[in-house]
């Protein structure tokens, strides 16, 4: 027998091994295995076994040949052992790795180191063991002091309990507990102790499904139904995570799990605590912000079949759920789905493709799908559960649109807030209710620029200025990480006049205190959110009143609940709308409407302040309506007419180099090359929109077709023509969300 193995490396290749008499009946696929590799040993993956004759006598020229031609059979070196005789890949999760490396063009090495977080198969990975004493069952006679017997006495009460967590209950010693081992009154034995990624929450109370109103029973009777993918297309607030909970637990009594996929960690706590609620002990979680130890036993619990519904960002995709019934992606339009880096896969794509795998339901649910999404609901690939009001007692919120290019009256701020926001938030405050202001950039100046020669302070690794950050008195380079002192004159013209342009969430947040004093404000950014926790804290004393004003960036956008938030003030609307990318005006939509949706959740009526310097902006007026529908219309003919998403395939060839000339050059040739090929429509090769990040220099090519595999095969042929220089990498991004 032999087996493919996927080494630990991004070969793009799998290499093949015999399996000693002893293992064969133990070896399965998608186990992790211990191979040869050259002069070292590697782990790997069992991808496939083949029944293939080899010639034990023929000697190896390479150890690393494979048998990639069966008329020459080699000498094969045999694995070494089986790390995990437990699968971590099922046959069907096998395939989704597959079928996504081969979407993506990304080695399949990297769709499976994507699949299985690195604490799990790190060769030190192992479960936490702690002592943990119980009572003896058949207590010896012994001599009893009056200490010894109380410390017995509250052992018995409490049933036992870890050692150290005794220790500190009963103000003790590990030595004294030694000594009731001892005696024969308690046993001490090590026991696993799972790391809880939950503890630190409050106090998470259980409970029980909700009375739905007419539209969540259509909606759940369309998805119970569905032999499709089905879209939940429901406006903020009208209660579609009820239908997730109730759907989840139809698929819990006919014991097959759940995968629940949310966009964003700072979405995680708030989404975990209600489906923890539900389901208690059968909610797992994953995400990046865990500790080593908390993915590791999180994830263990999942593969063992303990926890049935898994709640995550992305990478939940592959959680491995036994028997999966039901694959939910909330907000399925919002780009943090599609990953960066290799393997550059969307996971709301990878959700659609696992249920078809798995024989799984799959709902998409968002109040602004992606126009991908929409269109395969127009065409039939997809189902549709409307909902188009809000449950309970929550209405939608009324929309203002404020003009920030005319003069505003009695403006003290520097154009930050207009007088129409600041009234609405004195007269949130005097109610005692609570306010969201949203601002998608952090910082506090995006700039800082010369008032004598107009220079700005660059960043020398990108071709972007400086953000200053008040807090620390610096300049951050918000694409490599880079920063400096805040310089006190021009590096230009050594100038001293030093301007600050542009405004972000720590400056907002300078003058909306100064603006109210007395107002307890907190801010929600990348700056102010990067120790552990961080968000769920945030968020969780706004909902306990103990602010007034939550401001933030777009991880404030969406899926957050406060009843008492009735006004929405969005500081800048046009930022979004002004990036050099097509789904620039499909962005601004969703996160407007998004953010709007914040407000009136409850009894208490909503406003949404948007202030503009474009207020008739197709996407901000369709925004302010919450008119999905025309928008959607209008957006769409365009798209067709110009030949973009979703009626083609989009990839960006992705060229960089430290050499500019290098660059420039190899990307005209990429582009000349591709233009050859026939049902390619290929842009010339141009800079990127970020010219230069990190001191890498960064050239584009558009690639469109109404085919991914014409696309990838024009890839691999150019790659196998022409291979980048070292000096060069080369990558591609298929169905690419941003062109920047």
């Amino acid at each position: 027998m032999t087996v493919r193995v996927a080494i630990d490396l991004a070969l793009d290749r799998l290499f093949d091994y015999t399996v000693p008499e002893e293992l064969e009946k133990k070896l399965a696929v998608g186990q992790l295995l211990s191979v040869p590799f050259g002069h070292r040993t590697a782990r790997g993956f069992a991808m496939e076994m083949v029944e293939r004759e080899c010639d034990a006598k023929r000697t190896l020229k390479d150890p690393n040949e494979t048998l990639s031609d069966p008329k020459r059979p080699y000498a094969l070196k045999p694995i070494s052992a089986i790390v995990d005789e437990e699968p971590f890949f099922s046959t069907r999760l096998l395939e989704l790795v597959r079928a996504l490396a081969a979407y993506t063009a990304a080695p399949v090495e990297s769709v499976l180191k994507a699949a299985v977080p690195a604490a799990v198969v790190r060769p030190n990975a192992r479960a936490k063991e702690l002592y943990f004493i119980s009572p003896a069952l058949a207590p010896a006679p012994v001599p009893m002091t009056a200490r010894r017997q109380w410390l017995y006495d509250q052992i018995v009460r409490l049933g036992g309990g870890w050692m150290q967590q005794l220790c500190r209950e009963l103000k003790t010693t590990p030595a004294s507990l030694k000594e009731l081992g001892r005696l024969g009154l308690v046993t001490i034995a090590p026991r696993q102790k799972r790391r809880d990624p939950l503890g630190n929450m409050r106090r998470i109370l259980p409970t029980k499904p909700l009375p739905l109103n007419a539209e969540q029973t259509a909606a759940l009777g369309v998805i119970s139904a569905a032999a499709k993918p089905v879209l939940l297309f429901g406006v903020t607030g009208s209660g579609k995570t009820e239908v997730y909970l109730q759907t989840i637990a139809k698929e819990l009594e006919f014991g097959r799990g759940a995968i629940v996929m949310v966009p964003e960690i700072s979405l995680t706590p708030q989404t975990v605590r209600r489906f923890a609620s539900r389901f208690g002990d059968k909610v797992a979680v994953l995400h990046s912000a865990l500790s080593d130890g908390e993915r590791y036993d999180e994830w263990h619990r999942i593969r063992s079949g303990a926890a049935r519904v898994v709640v995550g960002p992305r990478s939940a995709v592959f959680a491995p759920v036994r028997d999966l019934g039901l694959v939910v992606v909330d907000e399925e339009h919002d780009p943090s789905y599609k990953q960066d880096d290799n393997p550059r896969y969307n996971a709301r794509d990878a959700a659609v493709l696992r249920g078809r795998l798995e024989g799984a339901r799959v709902v998409l649910g968002s109040a602004t799908p992606s126009l991908e999404t929409w269109r395969n609901v127009a065409v039939g690939k997809y189902d549709l559960a409307e909902m188009k009001c809000r449950a309970g007692a929550g209405t939608l919120p009324a929309v203002r649109l404020v003009d920030m290019s005319a003069p505003q009256r009695g403006d003290s701020s520097g154009a930050i807030f207009s007088q129409d926001l600041l009234d609405a938030v004195k007269l949130r405050l005097d109610r005692h209710e609570q306010t969201i202001l949203f601002l998608n950039r952090r910082g506090y100046s995006r700039s800082v620029t010369c008032a004598v020669c107009g220079a700005t302070v660059d960043c020398p690794e990108c071709s972007l200025p400086y953000t200053y950050h008040r807090a620390d008195d610096c300049c951050r380079c918000h694409i490599c990480g880079g920063w400096i002192p805040t310089p006190k004159v021009c590096p230009v013209c050594g100038a001293p006049a030093l301007q600050y342009k542009g405004i972000g969430t720590q400056r907002a947040e300078a003058a909306l205190a100064k603006c109210f004093p007395n107002a307890k404000i907190l801010r929600m950014d990348a700056d102010s959110t990067s120790r552990k926790n961080s968000h769920d804290d945030i968020l969780s004393a706004f909902r306990r009143g103990e602010a007034d004003v939550l401001l933030g960036t777009q991880m404030i956008a969406k899926g957050l609940d406060f009843p008492n938030v009735t006004l929405v003030g969005v500081l800048n609307a046009d930022s979004s709308l002004n990036m050099p990318d097509f789904r620039a005006a499909e962005r601004t939509f969703q996160l407007l409407a998004q953010v709007s949706g914040r407000a009136g959740r409850a009894e208490l009526p909503g406003e949404v302040i948007i202030q503009s310097y474009d207020p008739s902006a197709p996407a901000i007026v369709a925004a302010a309506r919450g008119d999905f529908a025309a928008f959607a219309k209008d957006e769409l003919s365009i798209r067709e007419e110009c030949f973009f998403p979703p009626f083609c395939h989009l990839a960006a060839v992705n060229l960089r180099s430290k050499d500019l000339k290098l660059v420039s050059s190899w990307a005209d040739m990429y582009a000349k090359s591709l233009m050859k090929v026939k049902g390619l429509t290929v842009s010339e090769a141009v800079p990127s929109a970020l010219e230069k990040a990190d001191g890498w220099y960064r050239w584009q090519v558009v690639v469109r077709s109404p085919s991914v595999s014409t696309i990838v095969k024009a890839w691999r042929w150019l790659l196998a023509q022409r291979p980048p220089p070292a000096a060069l990498r080369a990558a591609i991004d298929v169905d690419a969300f941003s062109l920047t």
